[in-house]
């Protein structure tokens, strides 16, 4: 694109819901995480043995795909908003799950916390102020 060209436009379209997918290292473990301790449903799965999963609770969806030599990194993975933020955090530290960064009123504007799956993803909870 030259200097002298128009900045583009995004296309008049209106999107719709958009789902993060993580990677995980061990798809029975990553199941039993997301559904026993988070209360997500499996609403699909693909593969023999399954390699791709997708979750749903409420308005949340998240898409696991198995990738045996996965690696988590330090980045968030995806950014879950709930009503209850305290709530959540005092069922996942009940449960063992690894606390990344401890809940705190943060001065964005949201209640927030990161935790990491057994898989080291992070995912980042937010509740508005």
């Amino acid at each position: 694109m030259s200097s002298s060209s128009p900045p583009a436009r995004p296309p008049v379209v209106r999107f719709g819901r958009m789902a993060p997918t993580v990677s995980v290292g061990d798809m029975p473990r990553a199941l039993r995480f997301y559904t026993e301790v988070l209360g997500f449903q499996k609403v699909f799965e693909n593969g023999l043995p399954v390699g791709f999963v997708i979750l749903e609770r409420d308005g949340a969806e998240l898409h696991l795909s198995l990738l045996k030599t996965h690696k988590a990194t330090v980045q968030n993975v995806a950014h879950l908003m709930v009503d209850d933020a305290a709530a959540l955090f005092e069922h996942l530290s009940a449960h063992g799950v690894r606390i990344v960064k401890a809940l705190r009123d943060a001065d964005f504007g949201l209640r927030c916390f990161v935790f990491a799956d057994p898989d080291g993803n992070r995912i980042d909870v937010g509740q508005d102020l």
